[in-house]
């Protein structure tokens, strides 16, 4: 009988950093949303809430990581 092949987990930790969308993008949240706010300017803040895309030369690392995503 031969030896099943080795199954790829999801790393969890990643896949709560990252969602990947439908069309295959990478997206992740801003830093810098979590304290110390009262400083930052309501833009500043407006802008961090949305998602941005993570950098093409990462998205594979990511990906890799996410075998089921």
């Amino acid at each position: 009988m031969p030896k099943p092949i080795a199954r790829s987990k999801t790393r969890k930790s990643v896949s709560k950093r990252f969602k990947i969308t439908g069309t295959g993008k990478v997206m992740r949240q801003h830093a810098s949303r979590r304290h110390l706010l009262s400083s930052k300017s309501a833009k500043r803040k407006r802008h961090m809430a949305k998602s941005a895309e993570v950098h093409h030369t990462d998205t594979a690392r990511i990906k890799m990581n996410m075998p089921f995503a």
